[in-house]
């Protein structure tokens, strides 16, 4: 059994999405949910799933003094990987430095094209004909780590933003899951005896 933290700071949707997939497939831990934004709505998802939650603001302390509380919970919990979902925050190598499991991000384009914030927006206005998702091991930049898997699909061009984005999300909340719990199952199958 393997150990998962999921940081979010959002809406939850991906959240709900490991959550509910651990839950149901597999013998691994969602140890707890990690949140930055006072009042966002992941934590009453975390809430209705009963799994722990930590409020973890940046606001009004150094970067590294978040950081800092943030390796405390994964310690003390534990953890083997972090799934940043919607996560908004670059971590320091302070906290590359400090844990030492894998980071793993999804990101609602494919890269490299769109990186950052507003990777949904940037491929909607594009004229590109495949857009999709990308998972990554999270490095040092924006969006710049290691793939580990992207998925896409073929836009008809006649489709809205609200609909780009549904697709978007259909693809982030069947596939995102599915490479955790991979990810999940390759540490848990080192740990044990050959």
């Amino acid at each position: 059994m393997a150990r998962l933290a999921v940081f979010a700071s959002g809406r939850g949707s991906n959240f709900v999405a490991i959550a509910d997939h651990l839950k149901a497939k597999t013998s691994h831990t969602l140890e707890f949910l990690l949140c930055d934004k006072p009042g966002a709505a992941v934590m009453e998802r975390a809430r209705e799933r009963g799994v722990t939650s930590y409020l973890v603001p940046y606001k009004g302390r150094t970067r590294e003094a978040a950081e800092a509380e943030m390796l405390i919970h994964v310690s003390r919990h534990k953890v083997d990987i972090i799934a940043l979902a919607g996560f908004m925050k670059l971590f320091t190598p302070f906290f590359l430095k400090g844990f030492q499991g894998d980071i793993i991000n999804i990101h609602p384009a494919l890269l490299p094209k769109y990186p950052g914030t507003h990777g949904i927006e940037e491929s909607y206005r594009s004229a590109d004909t495949e857009l999709g998702i990308s998972i990554m091991k999270i490095d040092a930049g924006c969006d710049t780590g290691p793939l580990i898997l992207q998925k896409s699909f073929t836009r008809e061009g006649s489709e809205s933003l609200e609909q780009i984005e549904e697709k978007i999300h259909a693809l982030e909340h069947t596939w995102y899951p599915i490479v955790l719990v991979r990810l999940l199952d390759e540490m848990d199958s080192r740990r044990k005896p050959e």
